[in-house]
């Protein structure tokens, strides 16, 4: 028999749709598949639960050069939403649905090798789509970053039970931190990324306090003039629009934007300051601020507004400033309400600290 006609054979066995799953039959039950059968399925196995996806997305924007990372994510029923927003290079508008493609990458001569494996095979955003309900860019664009959403169904795609407990961190005989007990959730997926990468600030919450976070980062680095004038918030990185926005209405709408739903009451509340920002993963895990590396300098392709303050410099100044206000508030019985809020203007700095006495 002709492997012609052991293929036809075949054919005549199987529905056309299974037909459409192979390149060759190779007799005794062996067939070859066609790439696209077989991507679907490695991209299948690559992505076993919703843990897998939170630690695809991280290492996509690591990889990205991002500096920032907010994670917003929550469950209603059987439905797991997540918006992953970061400050990296950020994709070409015309590349939003290609990236989701298999094989498609910017790592072209890179490949990485971490505690999770390889990355860099143009697999990431495919598996994540082919095991996710909705797997979309909400915004990105060169040099912006980018707002990533992802929506999986738990009777489709396995997540833990508990989805509230925080691991426990604590460090080894050479004084590295590390993840020591907790369940293998979402947090501590998150939690062992930030500990892998310490020179990345890592934020984790629901939308709201992710939406809250980004705005308090936001004001406090960019000029209040910056702010006002600014008539087009897209001329703004992808984390920092929210913080442009003029009232509520219109605070909904980028929130929405980026992958975000909050109510119009969220929205003033935000705008009022009346919800906290978050503090990074690691500070909440207990572990304690950690290091960020020396820099050489803004990176004038994240920050469009020219040479100031990196933000990496402003976090060093600002745990600076709250070791030199322990001395006063010690004397003086202060506690301070948040930290100080650092202000970059053309030609001064302001620092503000909200207090509150004891009784």
């Amino acid at each position: 028999m002709t492997p012609n006609d052991d293929l036809l054979n075949f054919v005549t066995a199987v529905s056309g749709e299974a037909y459409l799953k192979v390149e060759e039959t190779l007799g005794d039950g062996y067939v070859r598949l066609r790439i696209s059968e077989a991507e679907r399925r490695q991209a299948k196995h690559d992505i076993r639960s919703v843990e897998d996806i939170v630690v695809e997305l991280l290492r996509n924007s690591r990889d990205a050069h991002a500096g920032r990372l907010f994670i917003a994510t929550g469950r209603e029923g059987d439905t797991r939403s997540m918006t992953l927003i970061d400050d990296g290079v950020g994709v070409p508008t015309a590349m939003h649905d290609h990236v989701f493609e298999p094989r498609v990458t910017s790592k072209l001569d890179t490949m990485v090798m971490d505690r999770w494996g390889v990355h860099g095979r143009g697999m990431a955003l495919f598996s994540i789509r082919s095991n996710a309900t909705e797997a979309r860019i909400a915004t990105s664009e060169l040099h912006k970053g980018a707002a990533v959403v992802v929506v999986t169904d738990s009777t489709a795609l396995a997540e833990r039970a508990d989805q509230s407990t925080w691991p426990m961190l604590e460090r080894d005989d050479s004084g590295s931190l590390k993840v020591a007990r907790g369940p293998h959730n979402i947090v501590r997926r998150v939690v062992e990324f930030a500990v892998e990468h310490p020179g990345i600030e890592v934020y984790l919450g629901t939308p709201t306090e992710i939406l809250a976070t980004m705005w308090a980062l936001a004001r406090t680095e960019l000029d209040a003039s910056e702010l006002l004038f600014c008539d087009d918030v897209t001329r703004l990185p992808v984390w920092q629009r929210p913080s442009a926005a003029g009232d509520a209405a219109e605070l909904v709408d980028i929130a929405h934007s980026l992958g975000l739903e909050v109510s119009d009451r969220t929205a003033h509340r935000v705008i009022a300051d009346g919800l906290p920002r978050l503090k990074q993963v690691l500070v909440l895990a207990g572990g304690s601020a950690p290091v960020v590396p020396e820099t050489s300098g803004p990176d004038i392709y994240k920050d469009r507004r020219g040479l100031k303050l990196h933000h990496t410099d402003i976090a060093q100044f600002r745990r600076e400033l709250e070791a030199a206000f322990d001395s006063i508030a010690e004397r003086y019985y202060l506690h301070l309400k948040c930290e100080p809020k650092i202000t970059v203007g053309k030609d001064d700095i302001r620092v503000r600290f909200e207090v509150e006495k004891e009784d």
